[in-house]
């Protein structure tokens, strides 16, 4: 006598595992069929211990293929017990989106140290210099992208691309912006939970017409928390870009956002810190520099931390000027701030191109557990 399988696999379909709501093939813990004339090896996988739970489905194993196929089948099931990991409905299912080819994520450890003004002057400058470029304001909290871009009274409009509705960004010196700002009143405080800021940052990524973009920019939020672990966990990031302030309490925190996108866990390159703030040059004086918060602070942490130093930008009052009236200071053409956020800029584009030749493609990172990050699977 000799076994059919499929006659089998059809037979094991009427069998049910508790609490699995699918027959035992459906639901995946039948891993394998193997017949040998009238011997039958089925290797199961359950997803709990319970001893009683393993040795009715063995039970039914048997008894099933005895009336269902062959009462004389020589019957072995071997049985492996995995741990079901549990999915979380509120992660944002990471993937890459078609016609982006460079995702970098502007940081700071803490905040005040100027990340979106950074990232806002950086966005223009690249669009300058011929880039097509996007921004992402993922500061949920503290969204400042369409005062900087002049656009506070904008709203994204609906288009349908390929049968669905998407949100169109909105665009501002050639930059196409996407923030929570658009959607919440001046005055209103976003007051939400983290799977919620997730779900609002899921839908500006992947319900968005971004288009063709050679570089889209991160403004993330300053710390080490949430949204930054929802980011990595949603978009394939080809690099990090870290902002801090020479002083010693920024250069603390910095420290820390570089560790962690360094980390085993996360591991995303960082592409370079840029130090904000480095020294005020009075007009009277244009030959002096006075460094009121430190001097060269951010870039001895470049160095220690064996991480490029993509230069440093004075203390302008044109920069904070500019960001108020919603015209990034980058734009004042034939000026000393241009030249230095043309500098800066060069250095983020030449640190992309290496990361890119000599680095594999980025991934999204896929966090099973966040006890301390200890199951991070790239």
């Amino acid at each position: 006598m000799k076994l059919d399988r499929k006659e089998i696999l059809k037979a094991l379909e009427t069998i049910t595992i508790a609490g699995e709501g699918k027959n035992m093939v459906e639901s995946g813990a039948v891993a394998n069929v193997v017949t040998f004339g009238d011997e039958v090896v089925v290797d199961l996988v359950l997803h709990t211990p319970a001893m009683h739970i393993k040795k009715r489905a063995e039970d039914d194993i048997k008894k099933t293929i005895h009336e269902l196929v062959s009462p004389e089948a020589k019957v072995k099931v071997n049985t492996k017990v995995e741990a079901a990991v549990a999915e979380n409905p509120n992660q944002i299912k990471g993937k890459a989106i078609p016609g982006i080819k460079n995702i970098i994520a502007v940081a700071s450890g803490k905040g005040g140290v100027g990340k979106s003004t950074v990232t806002a002057n950086l966005a223009v400058t690249l669009a300058k210099m011929g880039f097509s470029v996007g921004i992402l304001d993922a500061d949920i909290y503290g969204p400042s992208m369409p005062i900087m871009f002049d656009v506070e009274n904008e709203k994204p409009i609906s288009v349908v691309i390929d049968g669905k509705s998407k949100m169109k960004p909105v665009e501002s010196y050639e930059v196409k912006i996407l923030s929570i700002g658009f959607f919440t009143a001046p005055s209103q405080a976003v007051i939400w939970r983290g799977p919620m800021a997730s779900k609002a940052l899921n839908q500006m990524i992947f319900d968005a017409d971004w288009g063709e973009l050679d570089f889209m920019l991160i403004d993330l939020p300053p710390g080490t928390g949430d949204i930054h672990l929802s980011i990595v966990q949603s978009l394939p990031i080809t690099g990090v870009v870290v902002v801090s302030t020479p002083q010693a309490v920024a250069l603390a925190d910095a420290k820390k956002g570089v560790s962690m996108f360094m980390s085993e866990a996360i591991n995303v390159p960082v592409l370079g810190i840029i130090e904000n703030m480095a020294y005020f040059t009075p007009e009277e004086l244009p030959e002096n520099k006075y460094y009121l918060f430190g001097k060269e602070g951010a870039k001895n942490l470049a160095a220690d931390l064996d991480v490029p130093f993509l230069g440093e930008i004075p203390i302008v009052q044109s920069i904070r000027e500019a960001g108020d009236y919603g015209r990034p200071a980058a734009m004042q053409t034939a000026s000393a701030v241009e030249n230095v956020f043309d500098e800066v800029t060069r250095n983020v584009v030449q640190e992309t191109v290496k990361r890119n030749e000599n680095l594999p493609a980025s991934e999204v990172v896929k966090i099973t557990t966040m006890a301390g990050c200890s199951a991070v699977k790239k």
